[in-house]
């Protein structure tokens, strides 16, 4: 068995309200194991047989619709991809050009987006606020310097611009995640 973390989105916001008890409930009657969610919006640990994080992460959105009738996205990592994001963010780290870790995100994203549609999210975004914006692999990562709530990046600006929808997290969520992924099952 492999350990995994999904990502979902749309849970516990916009109206999509969804008792982690129950959403732990209906992953392990579909055969995910030592299932556990770490907050109340839509970050769950589990074990599962491997296969590509795409086909559980599917499995897991299906769940999420079939059983709660919410469309979520779900995204997949293991430890070492969810590790990789963290240390890939170029906002994240120590030094004077760092973000603090509650403002800088990480966004996983069900797609790649072009390039030219990053290119022109950031030139239309850029007198609209201070955020830092790079691109990873299926990852944008974020510093949105002093405040996350008041920013005008928002989901839904950049859904439309990118082409493609996901899930953030910031340094402080993912790290705390990375921890309880090295906590040692009994």
């Amino acid at each position: 068995m492999t350990r995994y973390v999904a990502f979902l989105g749309s849970i516990n916001v916009g109206g999509n309200r969804l008792l982690m008890a129950d959403l732990r409930d209906a992953l392990e009657r579909e055969d995910f194991e030592n299932v556990e969610t770490v907050v109340a919006s839509g970050n769950v640990l589990f074990d599962h047989e491997e296969r590509p994080p795409q086909g559980i992460a599917d499995k897991i959105a299906w769940v999420v619709q079939d059983r709660f009738e919410i469309d979520s996205l779900s995204v997949v990592k293991t430890r070492d991809e969810l590790v990789a994001a963290v240390e890939q963010n170029p906002f994240h780290g120590t030094g004077s050009d760092h973000g603090e870790d509650k403002f800088v995100h990480t966004i996983f994203l069900d797609a790649q987006p072009r390039d030219e549609s990053l290119a022109m999210m950031v030139d239309e975004h850029k007198s609209r606020g201070p955020e830092r914006i790079a691109l990873g692999d299926r990852m944008l990562f974020i510093d949105y310097v002093a405040s996350v709530g008041d920013s005008k990046l928002t989901g839904a600006f950049l859904e439309r611009r990118l082409g493609c929808k996901g899930t953030a997290r910031n340094m402080n969520s993912l790290k705390r995640i990375v921890a309880k992924m090295d906590e040692v099952k009994d």
